[in-house]
């Protein structure tokens, strides 16, 4: 399938270069760039159905995906050891930022970088969808950068940590949530690199990105982008159904063998003289390559009694071809053995016929010679010389 050519992509691969480093700037851009605080104190991560699908759409999605299958070479083994290296500190750090996610709070205002929040992910879900659009788009961490210096209000800062363990399991579900599924990627690897349309998936997460910021906005969307991320998983593998039998039934042998030849057929081969002239018909006249003329009437020597002799041959042939051949119908070297002395005999027999035929033909060329010598010359063949002719000639 096809690979995942995103310009943001190639820029990471060439800024950080090598598989773990690349995975793990994608993976863990949303706890640099701020965003993953931002969706806490936003309340995006309050219950555990929210956590996975931040989980799912910040540390897994698209670019985890594009970067295990397109990016990253080795076994499934390899790659889920290089999973595992970046995964664990991603989870620790998680839990950190939720747990200093209060203190952070105390110097922002909570509805401005709810609002903020929102922004960056409708703008990385836009550089997901389209390159071009995201080439106009400010980069997230500029976003949230804005966000802060918009929200903060140091009158209250207090260095406070998070009571509620609750949040805190919660944003350390997210963050498993993501390394799971980089982990199932990365064990599916071979499968889902032939069957999988990457650049399909991009666009389906894209969309579920989208919703996710109008949750956070306070509309009923509920899991929405859940589950918009797994109908996008679904349309982008094309499951490779079998072909019915039918249509390899139909498409008929492809051994290209052909037929055995029936009893009749190999009869009729057997008695039919084949029209395919010998090799000795082709180089030079031979006796029996000469054709008696029509109309010489019976010979005197006998060539009667030749004439009928082949038809009762023939016949005879032709009687044990056809009782040979319905004996051993399916051995083709038995049929060509019997063809070879099949064309021999009928060689054999035209040897006899044309014989007298030569000899005919030879009398009647020493007669008409000899009829020519007794004529004499013909007057304008007189080879006389001129002093010896008579004057009038």
């Amino acid at each position: 399938m096809s690979a995942s050519q995103h310009p943001v992509a190639l820029r990471l691969e060439r800024l950080v270069g090598g598989d773990a480093k690349l995975l793990a700037l994608v993976m863990m851009l949303p706890l640099i760039d701020g965003v993953f605080p931002a969706l806490i104190l936003a309340g995006a991560i309050d219950d555990p159905w929210s956590a996975i699908q931040v989980g799912l759409l910040i540390f897994g999605g698209s670019a985890t995906v594009a970067v295990m299958l397109a990016e990253m070479n080795g076994t499934p083994r390899e790659q889920v050891a290089i999973v595992l290296l970046v995964g664990i500190p991603l989870i620790l750090l998680a839990a950190v930022q939720a747990a200093l996610a209060p203190a952070i709070e105390t110097v922002l205002n909570e509805e401005t970088i709810k609002r903020f929040a929102a922004v960056v992910i409708l703008a990385i879900a836009a550089k997901t969808a389209s390159a071009t659009i995201g080439e106009y788009l400010p980069s997230p961490g500029v976003i949230i950068g804005l966000g802060l210096v918009a929200s903060i209000d140091p009158s209250g800062a207090a260095f406070t940590l998070m009571d509620d363990p609750a949040l805190v399991m919660n944003a350390t579900l997210a963050a498993v949530s993501g390394v799971a599924f980089a982990l199932a990627i990365a064990i599916s690897g071979p499968y889902l690199r032939e069957y999988m349309d990457i650049d399909r998936f991009r666009f389906g997460s894209a969309v579920a990105l989208g919703l996710l910021p109008l949750s956070l906005l306070g509309m009923a969307f509920g899991q929405a982008p859940l589950a918009a991320l797994v109908v996008a998983a679904l349309f982008a593998i094309e499951f490779p159904f079998e072909r019915d039998s039918e249509s390899t039934g139909s498409d008929g042998p492809s051994d290209g063998s052909s037929p055995v030849p029936t009893t009749a057929s190999a009869a009729t081969s057997a008695g039919t003289p084949s029209p395919t002239p010998t090799a000795s018909s082709n180089s030079s006249p031979t006796p029996s390559s000469f054709v008696p003329a029509v109309g010489t009437g019976p010979l005197a020597d006998g060539s009667e009694d030749s004439t009928d002799e082949p038809t009762t041959v023939g016949s005879a042939t032709a009687a044990d071809s056809s009782s040979t051949a319905a004996a051993d119908a399916t051995t083709a070297e038995s049929e060509r053995e019997r063809e070879r002395e099949h064309e021999q005999e009928q060689e054999h027999e035209h040897e006899h016929e044309q014989a007298p035929v030569q000899t005919q033909n030879h009398g009647r060329e020493q007669s008409t010679n000899q009829n020519d010598d007794d004529n004499g010359p013909y007057p304008g063949d007189d080879t006389t010389e001129t002093e010896g002719r008579a004057p009038w000639l």
